[in-house]
């Protein structure tokens, strides 16, 4: 439920009606805007009774929001949200494109250095790298965990670099949260509501993919119980869904960025490797996401893809990489001048 105060409520009309929806057992958000104060009603498992606040002058409206979601609505909190990474970075709102590259998986100390100097030296800000590898054959390789957590926090100190990486259980939270700037929730996890729930506690921002065949309403009904927790940094994340399509990995749906940005306050970023599943494919997709308002990219980036113990074949060489990453800057600029 949102409630509408009048323009002209005062601090202590809030105050009375917040007190009077706590003691319907539910929970009072503020949502200040511009010109007046709304109330979002959290708490409730079904339809609320309002008869207790309709007597009240203060409040202009009442209207009941059916969403299975409502911190991540629009309803509820209509500016964009900007979240705030370390070094002064920020993503979401007009703060501009965030490119973030990297291996699939950490494999050793080596690989993970020179993907991290070579990030800083064309501009990208954002290491991504898994140490935990939730893979589809048990025989595929896993990941190096705590020591793959290790080597990203060692490459983040010596070159300043942001990190992140994807935590795969709730009892690892804590331990990645600790080594890395931004925790992941992966694709196959974005269900996984015990986690979900756990990263809602931590105090990192979280990229959310959405789950390989996950509706819109199920994708920002996960990010809510990340918000629920008390965690608002959440970074959505568009990777492709699974269709009846074989050519790619998956099915990019980019349509659902700016629907996305038109239903959700929160950023939303395009995950064209996984997308796609196809190196060639790649650059093209990552342009196409700039044209329907993604905040951010995530792409993968290997040293030598061929050798990859994992995505080598939708990962891209250096060289290619920061091509894209020229032609992403530019279009961002071009699509700014022509937005004005």
């Amino acid at each position: 439920m949102l409630i509408v105060m009048h323009h002209a409520a005062s601090d202590a009309d809030i105050a009375r009606v917040n007190k009077t929806i706590k003691s319907m057992g539910l929970n009072p958000v503020s949502i200040p805007g511009a010109e007046r104060t709304a109330i979002g009603v959290i708490g409730n498992k079904g339809w609320v009774d309002d008869s207790a606040l309709k007597g009240d002058r203060a409040i202009l409206e009442i209207i009941h929001v059916t969403k299975p979601y409502k911190l991540v609505s629009r309803d509820f909190h209509p500016s964009d949200t900007v979240v705030k990474l370390r070094g002064g970075k920020k993503i979401g709102g007009k703060a501009g494109f965030l490119v973030i590259a990297g291996p699939c998986a950490i494999e050793g100390r080596d690989q993970i250095f020179r993907t991290a100097e070579f990030l800083v030296k064309i501009g990208v800000p954002v290491l991504r790298a898994g140490a935990y590898k939730p893979r589809t054959s048990p025989h595929s390789f896993q990941g190096l965990r705590e020591e793959g957590l290790k080597i990203l926090a060692d490459a983040r100190k010596e070159t300043g670099i942001l990190t992140v990486t994807e935590v795969m259980s709730p009892e690892h939270v804590a331990v990645v949260a600790e080594h890395v700037d931004i925790l992941q929730i992966g694709a196959r996890n974005m269900q996984n509501y015990d986690l979900l729930t756990e990263v809602g506690k931590a105090r990192k921002p979280v990229v959310l993919k959405r789950g390989l065949s996950a509706t819109v309403e199920e994708w920002l009904a996960s990010a809510e119980y990340i918000l629920l927790g008390g965690n608002a940094d959440v970074i959505l994340c568009e990777r492709g869904i699974r269709t009846f399509e074989t050519a790619t990995r998956n099915t990019a749906d980019l349509a659902v960025i700016p629907l996305v940005r038109e239903i959700s306050h929160l950023p939303v970023i395009f995950d064209p490797s996984h997308a796609t599943g196809k190196r060639s494919l790649v650059p093209a997709m990552a342009l196409a996401s700039v044209v329907a308002g993604a905040h951010g990219v995530m792409l993968e980036a290997h040293p030598n893809p061929e050798q990859a113990l994992s995505d080598g074949p939708q990962s891209l060489h250096f060289v290619e990489l920061e091509k894209l990453r020229k032609k992403l800057s530019g279009l961002e600029l071009f699509m700014k001048k022509g937005l004005r």
